[in-house]
């Protein structure tokens, strides 16, 4: 049964890696077609830049407006990645090209306002618009491992750009969009019409001041030679700006992209090599773990299991081993409630990531769910408070505790109240620097009414069950006084094996890592769900067989102490990750504020305290299991 669920599990892998290099994703988003002149709406999202992580709204800045500003319902998850959808006042029809045409009335602007397009142009913020539930893109060119040159998508185009001359930086303002729809004609299902495969923008600095405003329907006379005419430059003491936005629209056949791969050019901007690279690099990290497990157990422990049960009771004393701690290896670890606790919200976000994974794999968070990935994280992991309860309050009464309700309320308070403050403060610096990613009051209530409506309930309700259920029996009898242990040998210092066991399980993730912060603060996409799942399930056997081969070495050291140690163990990798990301800020990241910097620091904090309880609970049930399984094999008098 095992092998052929293994069988299929590798089968589902690598079909899901072939689909996602063709960026297919299952159960996809019906298709929108559209027809010859139909209205084609081009929403606004944003402006973001890398180097604030500030994003602000698309109007907080005076572009041109439409008479009556429409948003987008939206999700939980777009609301807190900052999706805020609006409507715009661009007029697309499909089909139609349209060369330097006049967005809006010539705007004047003045010095505040100028001011604040020099003060985002600057720090290199970005547009991001939406057309057809497609970001718009900037083509750029990439080599891909086998040597071709490929266009791949970089989302986002330039608010503007800044120009050194005589060693003075020129500020300009983008106020003109070329703007190229490619589209696909799929006459079996779509007959006369034709579906969106890409947004492609390219922005421009026209200076249009020989605009005649009495003349609205003639185009300006820079349309006709963009490229010799002036740029329009945001100067340093301009008391007014007289600017025209414009536009053209160019549409582009495409008879090799289909809409079920139009979001190749989005997500294929890496080389799946590096992440084969990643897996290998992991494999053989398991690989070598697995011999020392397997040397372990099938000689190790073989041999001494068999010489503990043929020898004489009274020369017991004298030997040395990891059987002379039978008496004490269960006896309950200091602070029970605390790692109760731990273990409990653990098991709530390994549940939540193995769902949310699974999910992922089989394409029901494909791109076009924008928002769809946060939602389900958040929802998933709301209902798993069901576990963490169960599991806490399992794990509590083999400690021997008995404060159950103090437990289950810590359960339900301590990680989620962790995460939600760290939050809450972050959301409070950003609400402070005016930023349109401060989350509506409203949404905070939703936050709160799925803690506290949903969650705690969920959690007690775990723990109702757990309450019910005996305690699984120890396979050996504690003894009533404590044995005294040994001095340890450097090594074996609970602070350097911790240290030690934490860097493999973080060796074996720290390249995939990589594209996740570059994602997450690059402002990329991330939808490789197939490699991250596969290293996902070899941190999972990293964790586990790490935790077993410290614990075997400990025992064998005559210390009993192994429930917390097994913990922070596995857990020590998140350390590893935190310190990572200290390296991945100085190295790669370009934040000269302080705001920012705390953002960064703070979102990787819960990052990493999510990773910490995720790999320490992996990592104890493996010790767990292991430390049950060696001593219900010796016979103990």
């Amino acid at each position: 049964m095992t092998s052929h669920f293994a069988r299929f599990l590798v089968i589902v892998l690598l079909f899901n890696c072939f689909l996602e290099l063709e960026a297919f994703y299952l159960p996809g988003v019906k298709p929108r077609a559209f027809s010859p002149d139909e209205t084609v709406d081009l929403k606004v999202n944003r402006i973001m830049s890398v180097h604030t992580q500030l994003p602000y709204l698309y109007y907080s800045l005076p572009f041109c407006q439409p008479e009556k500003i429409v948003d987008k319902s939206e999700s939980l998850g777009e609301i807190l990645r900052v999706d805020r959808i609006e409507s715009s006042p661009y007029d697309i029809k499909a089909l139609k090209n349209e060369n330097c045409k006049v967005l809006c009335a010539e705007k004047k602007y003045n010095k505040d306002e100028v001011e604040q397009f020099r003060d985002k142009v600057a720090s290199e913020y970005r547009v991001y618009w939406i057309i057809d539930n497609l970001p718009a893109a900037i083509p750029r060119l990439w080599q891909n491992s086998e040597g071709e040159a490929v266009y791949v998508y970089e989302t986002g185009f330039p608010l503007g750009y800044k120009d050194s001359e005589d060693g003075t930086d020129k500020l300009y303002l983008n106020n003109h969009v070329d703007i190229t729809i490619i589209y696909h004609r799929d006459e079996k299902l779509f007959p006369g019409q034709v579906e969106i495969v890409g947004f492609e923008v390219q922005p421009e600095s026209v200076d249009h001041s020989a605009y005649d405003p009495s003349k609205p329907d003639q185009p300006p006379a820079s349309c006709a030679d963009r490229d010799s005419a002036p740029s329009l430059e945001l100067a340093v003491k301009s008391d007014t700006l007289r600017v025209l936005w414009t536009y053209s629209v160019t549409w582009e056949e495409s008879t090799e992209i289909a809409w079920t791969n139009r979001w190749d050019k989005y997500v294929l901007n890496t080389d799946p090599q590096i992440h084969w690279f990643s897996i290998i690099n992991s494999l053989m990290i398991v690989l070598f773990l697995t011999g020392m497990v397997a040397m372990i157990m099938m000689r190790t422990l073989r041999a001494d299991i068999g010489k503990y049960n043929s020898m004489d009771p009274n020369e017991e004393a004298e030997e040395t081993g990891w059987k002379l701690v039978h008496g004490d290896v269960f006896r309950p670890p200091s602070h029970p409630l605390m790692l109760a606790t731990l273990i409990g919200s653990g098991v709530q976000v390994l549940g939540m990531t193995l769902v949310t994974m699974v999910f992922s794999v089989l394409g029901f968070l494909s791109p076009d769910y924008r928002g769809g990935f946060l939602t389900a994280g958040v929802v998933l992991f709301v209902l798993m408070g069901l576990l963490a309860g169960y599991f806490s309050t399992r794990n509590y009464k083999l400690f021997k505790g008995t404060q159950f309700k103090k437990n289950t309320i810590t359960t339900a308070l301590f990680f989620p109240g962790i995460v939600f403050g760290i939050f809450t403060i972050l959301n409070m610096v950003i609400a402070g620097q005016h930023s349109s990613g401060a989350v509506p009051f409203t949404t905070f209530l939703s936050l709160i009414g799925l803690w506290f409506g949903i969650s705690v309930p969920l959690v007690f309700l775990g723990s109702y069950f757990a309450n019910k259920k005996p305690v699984a029996t120890d396979p050996v009898r504690t003894n009533q006084i404590p044995r005294q242990i040994p001095d340890q040998l450097w090594y074996m210092h609970p602070v350097f094996s911790i240290l030690m066991g934490g860097i493999l399980p973080f060796g074996a993730v720290f390249i995939e890592l990589f594209f996740i912060l570059s994602a997450i603060w690059g402002q990329q996409f991330y939808y490789i769900f197939g490699f991250l799942f596969m290293v996902f399930v070899i941190l999972v056997v990293t964790c586990a067989e790490i935790t077993i081969v410290m614990c075997y070495f400990q025992l064998c050291s005559e210390d009993y102490h192994w429930w917390w140690r097994s913990y922070l163990t596995a857990g020590a990798s998140a350390f590893y990750m935190f310190l990572y990301s200290i390296f991945y800020f100085f190295t790669k990241l370009v934040i000269p504020k302080f705001v920012s910097a705390l953002l960064y620091f703070g979102y990787t904090f819960i990052m990493s305290f999510a990773f910490f309880v995720l790999t320490g609970t992996i990592g104890y049930y493996a010790c767990l299991f292991f430390v049950r399984k060696i001593y219900s094999q010796i016979k103990v008098d």
